[in-house]
């Protein structure tokens, strides 16, 4: 039995099967290729750890922060969770607060990206009102979004609600305690992104919806 989440391709296996044999024989060739030709990168980070941005993007495997932005190893400190959605603030444990708070008052990261993407799986679950009655803690987890589904004008309206729920998070990031501190103090900028995956564009929303410069 099957749950209402689909992959939006409707692909039950990654296309060219990559294996678990396939990810040993990489780390294999990271070891003999990359890793000496970055030996002194590699080295300084050892011992230093000085992020410069807090990204907050969505699990889905096809967006990969460091792949998108071009960054090195310890340039960005990542979050992902399923639709890069941020809980707004409360008492307790939670693990996205918890890293969120690191990057900020530990870190002192300068900038918060929150980056959607098209073809979002958590977002077209949502906008198309899928059955999530086989993945409960996903259908829980998704409620965070409520708000951003009720913003949405259009019902079924994908790109639309990836755009509303990106803005959303933005103001959820605000309510957290190291955030707002340092957003009053300007020691720390947000962005929204929106990531394109077939073209790789990337729209910037926080700035009137500009396309980032490749």
């Amino acid at each position: 039995m099957h749950s209402g989440l689909r992959h939006p391709t409707g692909a039950d296996h990654h296309p060219k099967g990559v294996t678990v044999q396939d990810l040993t024989e990489g780390v294999a060739r990271f070891q003999r290729d990359v890793f000496p030709a970055k030996a002194e990168l590699f080295a300084r980070l050892a011992a230093h750890h000085a992020p410069h941005t807090l990204f907050i993007g969505c699990s889905d495997a096809r967006v990969v922060p460091e792949l998108i932005t071009g960054a090195e190893p310890g340039d960005l400190f990542v979050v992902r969770t399923a639709g890069n959605l941020v809980p707004a603030y409360a008492p307790g444990a939670d693990g996205v607060a918890a890293s969120i708070e690191y990057a900020v008052a530990a870190l002192g990261v300068k900038d918060i990206v929150v980056c959607g993407h098209s073809a979002c799986g958590a977002m077209t679950a949502l906008a198309e009102g899928h059955d999530l009655g086989g993945v409960p803690a996903v259908a829980s987890w998704l409620r965070l979004a409520d708000a951003s589904v009720a913003r949405t004008a259009a019902a079924g309206d994908v790109p639309a609600l990836v755009r509303e729920n990106v803005l959303a998070q933005l103001a959820n990031l605000a309510t957290h305690p190291s955030v707002a501190k340092a957003l009053a103090g300007e020691e720390v900028a947000l962005h929204g992104w929106v990531y394109d995956i077939p073209t790789g564009r990337v729209e910037d929303l926080t700035a009137t919806g500009a396309a980032l410069a490749a």
